[in-house]
């Protein structure tokens, strides 16, 4: 059960978070992790619906290419489909029974470990804008009252984010919201999809940002062309970019301490790069010329 301390600090959070020029995609991702806290889940993920309506990934409480992939199947599936359609949650319902409901959906997650999954719509005034989603292992996951307060939790969340997003003149405009998303569900996809092809850890995930972006000024290309592209052909940044290295990798190549790579890189003796979670990264062929130089 939710309890009443957590649902507090939560609330206090949020509002503190749309006091700022929030970024969507970042503040979905706060209100998806402190849903799982409150909730005890296993994992959320949020879908929103383009300016055609329908409905894409967005973000999740962690990263995980496999678990995207969920979302992400062919045909519409799955308990956010409809939640979305009916502007209703869909409460605990049980995976290992859903093979009828869901055919593709409910088999693939058993097979990722979870046993429930319940789903909320995200709703304005008007508009269901979307719909976040909590996995769990238990099937009788979430009491009625905690699904009372998630829901009223993603009705605060988004209502702040629409009117953040919208004609900043009190008036909630769905429609101009979801088109404000669309170039960042693009690049959420292609960072995904080219994550899938170097592995699908989460520093995987910041470095297929990073490859993105590197190759868009290289080739003075519109960052949301390139993310588009991506998504038709991953290779596509992939080929000819540089190689980053952890800080674990340089250091087995020097054969000193990772600590002794990071205070190099303080001192100014390696050039790092950040990635947008603040992992440190080296280019290969840096690295190696300085071997080779001795």
């Amino acid at each position: 059960m939710i309890k009443g301390e957590h649902l507090a600090e939560v609330l206090v959070e949020i509002t503190d978070t749309l006091v700022d020029d929030v970024d969507p995609v970042e503040f979905l991702r706060l209100v998806t992790t402190r849903s799982v806290l409150m909730s005890q889940s296993l994992w959320a993920g949020v879908l929103l619906a383009d300016a055609d309506g329908q409905l894409k990934f967005v973000t999740s409480s962690t990263e995980s290419a496999a678990l995207r992939e969920l979302f992400e199947m062919e045909g519409a599936e799955g308990p956010w489909v409809d939640c979305f359609r009916t502007g209703a949650p869909v409460v605990n319902a049980d995976l290992a029974l859903s093979g009828e409901r869901w055919p593709v959906f409910g088999p693939r997650a058993v097979r990722a470990g979870f046993r429930s999954v319940s789903a909320f719509p995200l709703r304005g005034r008007k508009d269901v804008v979307g719909a976040m989603n909590l996995f769990s292992s238990d099937p009788e996951h979430l009491e009625p009252r905690d699904v009372r307060i998630i829901q009223a939790l993603a009705d605060i969340a988004t209502t702040g984010l629409l009117r953040e997003r919208g004609l900043r003149d009190g008036v909630i405009n769905a429609a101009r919201f979801q088109r404000s998303l669309t170039t960042q569900i693009t690049g959420e996809q292609a960072k995904g999809a080219l994550a899938r092809t170097r592995g699908v850890s989460v520093d995987d995930v910041d470095d297929a940002d990073d490859l993105i972006r590197g190759y868009a000024r290289r080739k003075h290309r519109d960052l949301d062309e390139v993310s588009a592209a991506v998504l038709a052909d991953p290779d596509l940044v992939a080929e000819g970019a540089p190689t980053l290295l952890t800080p674990a990798e340089v250091a087995a190549m020097f054969r000193v301490d990772p600590k002794t790579i990071t205070r190099w890189a303080k001192t100014g003796q390696l050039n790092a790069i950040r990635t947008l979670g603040g992992h440190r990264r080296y280019r290969s062929s840096e690295i190696r010329k300085m071997l080779k130089e001795g």
